[in-house]
């Protein structure tokens, strides 16, 4: 995940360790030789057209609205056909009243219209408070979760680790992830809800409790799944 940082000199560009809690306790329960993170790519602000959402304060979500204001303007300027003309005008409606196009509502067909333009707002836009920049380690996760991604678990033996994939990702893509063979071999994946590991006390626990579950290439992993990929070799 490519994370745009736009006026938070708390955090710098770069490889940045998503910290969330909830590795920390899994480590905690099941013994491993290293616990590892999973990391976003942090980028300033020349990264923001190919960054997937972006992190900034209450004056940078505004300075993104007007950027889209100012473009959508140039293009009404230019006589456009009357389908994207009229997507426009919409647009144009909901950033003057300081709404970010991400929460526009278009239909399909709608942004198709006005697909050709790269406007800014519409990807995930988390504003961070002056209480939450005291704590960029939390805010970096938050982020995270707004900007659409999710994490799975791995734990024992060499290593207790936290994998970052996209909401929606299915078992089979997530195998891929870890590895390219382990995704070519997939048999099964075993799977314990972090909620149900917590609860029993560990990994080993919550399969005596009868936690763990039978999944097939096609289950949608949920966030902090703990699994275990069966595959041929």
């Amino acid at each position: 995940m490519k994370l745009c940082l736009l006026g938070l000199s708390e955090i710098k560009p770069g490889k940045i360790n998503i910290k969330d809690p909830r590795l920390d306790e899994a480590d905690r329960l099941v013994e491993a030789k290293k616990k590892t993170y999973a990391q976003v790519e942090a980028v300033g602000e020349e990264g923001l057209p190919t960054a997937e959402a972006v992190l900034t304060t209450t004056e940078g979500r505004a300075e993104l609205i007007l950027r889209d204001l100012e473009l959508v303007e140039t293009r009404l300027s230019r006589g456009p056909a009357e389908a994207e003309a009229k997507v426009l005008e919409k647009l144009k409606g909901l950033l003057e009243a300081e709404t970010l196009l991400s929460q526009a509502g278009l239909a399909p067909e709608e942004w198709q219209a006005v697909h050709a333009h790269q406007f800014l707002t519409t990807k995930p836009i988390v504003v961070a408070s002056e209480a939450e920049r005291s704590d960029p380690d939390a805010l970096v996760v938050r982020a995270v979760r707004e900007g659409g991604y999710i994490s799975f678990l791995t734990v024992g033996g060499k290593e207790n680790r936290a994998w970052l994939i996209r909401q929606g990702t299915t078992a089979w893509e997530a195998a891929g992830v870890i590895h390219s063979d382990i995704q070519k071999g997939f048999i099964r994946a075993e799977i314990i809800s972090y909620a149900d590991f917590l609860a029993a006390g560990g990994e080993t626990e919550a399969k005596r409790a009868g936690k763990l579950r039978l999944e097939t290439k096609t289950y949608v992993m949920q966030d902090y799944d703990l699994v275990n990929f069966r595959f041929n070799k």
